[in-house]
């Protein structure tokens, strides 16, 4: 099939900053897109050939949106799975499959998925509530401190608490939820496995991502991950696995535990781009976003790999202001050398709300954080 400058139409369910460096590859190639996206500031909204506002949650909304595609991709999980089920059996490609789509999107299918496959992970407990969890069982398995997460729908650190007590527990919402072992670590580690249909795969550099203790969110991602040559090898030759076992078409984004007694564990996966490889835009011959077009689309796969040093900082909504976005010191950065900025188009912004992220390339990767730090230091997002 012709996918350049024709009529071909590539549909993305999501229209958020992921969506745009999305946009940015296909428009790069002449490829036409429509969006859906439920915002009407959404950052896609310019740079798309067609934007439709809709729930994605909602079943004819996306069936309605997907009828006028003829290939469809996401870059956020929270879509109705009904949907795409129904457009792939009438013979519209969707991209990573429903079917895997359907298991990432539920916590306790994806833990479940992992040890079916023997994937080390660590162990956890399903409940449907908290009569569900009073009256079970197994929760004289589980010890304090643990983890407790929602099955569906959390992100960015939402729906994720590390619990001390079951006082702490019942405090919570009172979803359908998951106790996990908390895993004493080392470092947590990530990379990401593009496969195309052919089966073509390319595996990004495995990073370590540092975590801001507050919110929950990636601060700062550094590439590559500051491990052994053989504690690389071992994460890669896990995320590989992850990726067989899925079969996945696309992007699979795998976060990992480096433990105290040097043994990784995965902990979670992500079928689209993900905020540990934004790096990969400066630093590696071929970005995640072109790697995610070229695989759906079932091209030829280009080369990941990095031969520099880089540092991804995340850009997030400063405390206290909520409302029409305004930047600070975003002049000042440029002043650094090997310096990226990203800006994400998004026009509110509120405490910890991802705006934008900077990658620092450089050989020394000591000089390479000290500038990162300097940059997180100058950068404010505040309100008008």
């Amino acid at each position: 099939m012709n996918y350049f400058s024709s009529n071909f139409t590539l549909g993305i369910l999501g229209g958020g900053q992921l969506g745009k460096m999305l946009l940015q590859v296909t428009s790069k190639l002449s490829i036409k897109t429509n969006i859906l996206d439920s915002s009407k500031d959404s950052p896609c909204k310019n740079l798309c050939n067609e934007f439709t506002i809709g729930n994605l949650m909602d079943f004819d909304s996306v069936y309605k949106f997907g009828k006028k595609c003829d290939l469809i991709t996401f870059e956020i999980e929270h879509i109705n799975i009904e949907a795409l089920e129904k457009l792939e059996s009438e013979g519209i490609p969707v991209y990573p499959s429903p079917r895997n789509l359907k298991v990432i999107q539920d916590k306790s299918l994806q833990k479940q998925f992992f040890i079916d496959n023997n994937i080390p992970t660590a162990n956890f407990w399903y409940f449907k509530s908290f009569d569900d969890f009073k009256k079970s069982p197994n929760r004289i398995e589980i010890t304090f401190p643990c983890v407790w997460k929602k099955t569906k729908f959390g992100y960015d650190g939402y729906g994720v608490e590390i619990i001390k007590s079951i006082d702490e527990l019942l405090k919570l919402p009172d979803n359908e939820f998951i106790i996990e072992e908390l895993i004493p670590f080392e470092k947590e580690l990530a990379t990401t496995i593009v496969r195309n249909k052919s089966g073509e795969i390319e595996v990004f550099p495995l990073v370590e991502m540092d975590f801001n203790k507050e919110s929950n969110q990636v601060e700062y991602v550094i590439c590559p991950a500051q491990v052994s040559n053989e504690l690389n090898t071992l994460g890669t030759n896990i995320a590989l696995k992850v990726s067989e076992s899925f079969k996945h078409v696309g992007l699979l984004a795998i976060e990992m535990f480096l433990t105290k007694d040097n043994k990784i564990i995965v902990n979670e996966v992500a079928p689209r781009p993900h905020n540990s490889a934004h790096y990969s835009i400066e630093a590696c011959e071929n970005s995640q976003f072109q790697q995610h077009i070229n695989s759906i689309l079932n091209l030829s796969l280009g080369s990941s790999k990095t031969n520099i040093n880089a540092i991804m900082v995340n850009l997030v909504g400063e405390k206290g202001y909520s409302g029409p976005v305004h930047y600070e010191g975003i002049d000042s950065a440029f002043k650094y050398g090997n310096v990226s900025v990203h800006i994400y188009g998004k026009s509110e912004t509120k405490p910890n709300r991802k705006m934008g992220h900077v990658t620092i390339i450089d050989n020394d990767l000591k000089v390479g954080l000290n500038k990162a730090k300097s940059v997180k230091d100058l950068i404010k997002i505040k309100t008008k």
